[in-house]
Order: structure tokens, then sequence, then C-alpha cells
């Protein structure tokens, strides 16, 4: 533990969800933006985003991260299998089967896990508005998290 009582900052963290196409891309962007100098940040998913998505982030998220002035337009899916490199210090799963893949990943490693149950704006039904107020919702959820564990 640091000197505020918060476990010191990892080198590495990565983020991790079913498709890397909402929850880990906003976390990945929002993290890179807020300590991206002193922490190498990725981000990946369990299985291949879906033919049609698999050319960046989902629509939703790129227009309420544009929101705060983050783009994520350069945002290309990947598995875990995609990852360049699994020296993490710290992986966040936000969903549980991502949970699962990470206590496989980091077996026999000195890697922190943690896992944040985050809600998934996809299941949310309802006009333009009512999805996007459920992936704004995601987005200051995880920027609240990222804030208080990353301060």
């Amino acid at each position: 533990m640091g000197e505020s009582g918060k476990p010191p900052l990892p080198g590495a963290v990565l983020f991790a969800c079913n498709y890397n196409l909402v929850r880990s891309p906003m976390a990945e962007a929002l993290l890179r933006r807020a300590w991206g100098d002193r922490i190498f940040v990725d981000s990946c998913g369990l299985k291949p985003a879906p033919e049609g998505l698999d050319d960046g982030a989902d629509p939703f998220v790129q227009a309420v991260m544009a929101e705060i002035s983050c783009d994520l337009s350069d945002h290309r899916p990947k598995t875990f299998e995609e990852l360049e490199d699994e020296s993490f210090d710290l992986i966040i799963s936000l969903t549980p089967e991502a949970q699962h893949r990470a206590v496989e990943l980091t077996r026999g490693r000195a890697a922190e896990i943690e896992y944040w149950p985050i809600l998934d704006p996809t299941l949310t039904e309802g006009a333009r508005e009512v999805r996007l107020a459920a992936y704004r919702e995601v987005r200051d959820t995880l920027a609240s998290r990222i804030a208080e564990r990353f301060a």
C-alpha cells in the first residue's frame, strides 16, 4: 500500500469484457486519458466481435465518449489471443465470463485481478436517447471507479 492507503499504481492494466466493443474500450480510453503517461493500458474481449461490428467500438460508445472529448474512432476490437503482450500487473474484468478467463491468464503469474460488475448497456431497449442514457451511465460508472481506484 502507498502512503494514502491505496495500492501503488500498476505498470500495466488490462480491461476485459465479452467482445471488446463497449465496456472495455470505454475503460481503456478513460484510464489512458487519466494515467496513460504512467500506465500501459489495453483492453480485449473473450470472443471476436460479431461480423459487421468488428471495425470499431460500438457507435453508441463512440457517441458518449465523444461527448467528453474522448475519440474512439481508432479502436479495433481484439481478443485475449490477439494481445501483443500478456504481462499485466492488473486485469480488471467487467463481466463474469471475462473474470474466469483472467484467472486462467494469470495462473503462475504475479498479477492482480479485480472484478468490476458493470451493466451491459446493449441490453437497454428503447429510443436512441434512452439507449444513450444507459451508455452514459456505464461511462460515468467506469470513470468513477477508475478515479477511485487509481487516484
